[in-house]
């Protein structure tokens, strides 16, 4: 292990992997034993990392090289380090929020190699580009489907609530429990709650309008694609502590979400965006699958 306070006292990992990046030089500031391999925290970083409390978006796969060495990253996790003391909790053993002044965070990259002697050097950091293009696809689609849903399901609503950012009630946002992104495709759960009904959602007869809230779903999908417009990712700072923001200009107006993903950079990109609806028999949750070609495992 190498010194926890020179690490965690430096600040948090800068990324780059808002921007598209695939590779970058960065120098190891930490090493240490995980329970199912080894951990290395480096200054800067293009991986992304599965968030520990919102885990949406698997984390990046690729490679460390150093001194004619590779070591296969098989994940890329959040970890948050205490800045006195160095100690570092890795993903769902993080127990702090995300703003404490006493805690910095980082991409914990995953190895299976024993990678003592990099820490302190140099190493080259390559992502694995097939899977980052098949996460960042799928979720884009996502991104967009939800907005897509929330214009679907307008007129489903006797009370105001808030709106997305294109001015329609956010049953996304109120309603989700889970999303799950794989390549090419994702997976939202909505539960369909009493509180929902209280905040103003009609419910009733929902299971026979699937099939028309599908089609317009997929209608809207279908034009954002086809408009082939830009997707950026709207960032407040370099590191992985700061806040960022998905950013697409569509014809109805500019979605904007939270979101500490990767994405395409258009729409066109996609190709044919397919959402499929599936209520559950005691009608209780609402599951959304979006689809671009086959989802991978």
């Amino acid at each position: 292990m190498t010194d926890p306070a020179c690490f965690s006292a430096t600040g948090s990992t800068a990324v780059t992997f808002p921007s598209g990046a695939l590779e970058d030089r960065a120098v190891v500031r930490h090493v240490r034993a995980l329970a199912d391999g080894y951990g290395l925290v480096c200054d800067t970083t293009p991986f992304h990392p599965e968030d520990h409390s919102w885990p949406d978006q698997p984390g990046d796969r690729g490679a460390v090289e150093y001194g004619g060495r590779v070591l296969p990253v098989v994940d890329s996790v959040i970890g948050a380090a205490h800045r006195v003391t160095g100690e570092l909790r890795v993903a769902g053993d993080i127990t702090v929020r995300r703003g404490d002044p006493d805690w910095t965070w980082h991409v914990v990259h995953v190895v299976t190699d024993e990678p003592w002697d990099l820490a302190g050097h140099e190493v080259r950091l390559s992502v694995d580009p097939g899977r980052r293009a098949g996460l960042s696809a799928g979720h884009t689609g996502c991104e967009l489907v939800g907005p897509a849903l929330n214009a679907a399901l307008r007129e489903r609503w006797g009370k105001e609530v808030a709106l997305d950012s294109l001015g329609a009630p956010d049953f996304d946002k109120i309603a989700i429990v889970s999303s799950r992104i794989g390549a090419h495709g994702s997976v939202d759960r909505y539960r369909m709650s009493k509180s929902l009904r209280r905040k103003g959602f009609v419910a009733e007869g929902l299971a026979g309008e699937l099939g028309d809230l599908e089609a317009r779903v997929n209608a809207l999908l279908a034009q954002w694609v086809a408009e082939d417009v830009p997707v950026t990712v709207r960032t407040d700072g370099p590191s992985i502590a700061d806040r960022r923001h998905f950013v697409c200009a569509v014809r109805q107006g500019t979605v904007t979400a939270a979101c500490g993903g990767t994405h395409v950079a258009t729409t066109g990109e996609l190709g044919r965006v397919t959402a499929r609806l599936e209520l559950a028999e005691d009608g209780k949750e609402l599951v959304l699958r979006t689809s671009m070609g086959e989802m991978a495992t």
